[in-house]
């Protein structure tokens, strides 16, 4: 059987669990997510292949580029991705990339571009089952009127990463804002 090499890296939003098959980056997700063991079994079902501990280029190179992006000095990403789910899924991810760095999107608007604006939760269900966090974009979608709604990683991670991209402002922390005054 063929393998899918990961590895897990510390990021300062979370751990995540990296995975790559044939050169192709396949999994990029947070290690302690609630679907961790769902998302796990359809890529190794889909690939055929089971996870074994090891790192590779595309590995690597994925490593440094988040490294970039978290110090704020990458806004894309160019490793190799191997995107796996259903069709609609897949349109659903499709779309996501297409969101820009320092946006955001509603889950109304991406379900009028990739179904129907009915199809809310559906759209909403293929983006929580992205299994290429940060760089599949998903963390780029909000609710309706702008609130932080469902994210794998957290909505503290969903917060900071849209900080980062400046689609957000910054909140100062309430305990300083107290000792200020």
């Amino acid at each position: 059987m063929t393998s899918i090499r990961v590895v897990s890296f510390h990021t300062p939003f979370g751990e995540l669990l990296l995975g790559s098959f044939q050169e192709t980056l396949c999994l990029c997700d947070w290690r302690y997510r609630r679907m961790r063991t769902t998302v796990d079994a359809r890529i190794q079902r889909g690939l055929n292949a089971a996870y074994k501990e090891g790192t590779s280029p595309v590995i690597e190179e994925t490593i440094a580029q988040l490294k970039a992006y978290f110090l704020g000095e990458r806004k894309t990403f160019d490793v190799p991705l191997l995107i796996l789910g259903t069709d609609f899924q897949k349109r659903v991810w499709n779309a996501l990339l297409a969101i820009p760095y320092g946006t955001t999107g509603t889950y109304s608007s991406l379900s009028a571009q990739v179904a129907d604006a009915t199809a809310i939760r559906a759209v909403a269900a293929a983006n929580g089952a992205n299994a290429i966090s940060i760089l599949v974009p998903c963390h780029r979608i909000v609710g309706s009127t702008g609130e932080l709604v469902g994210y794998a990683g957290g909505l503290p991670a969903k917060r900071k990463l849209l900080q980062l991209e400046g689609a957000m402002p910054v909140m100062q922390d309430l305990f300083s804002m107290e000792a200020e005054a």
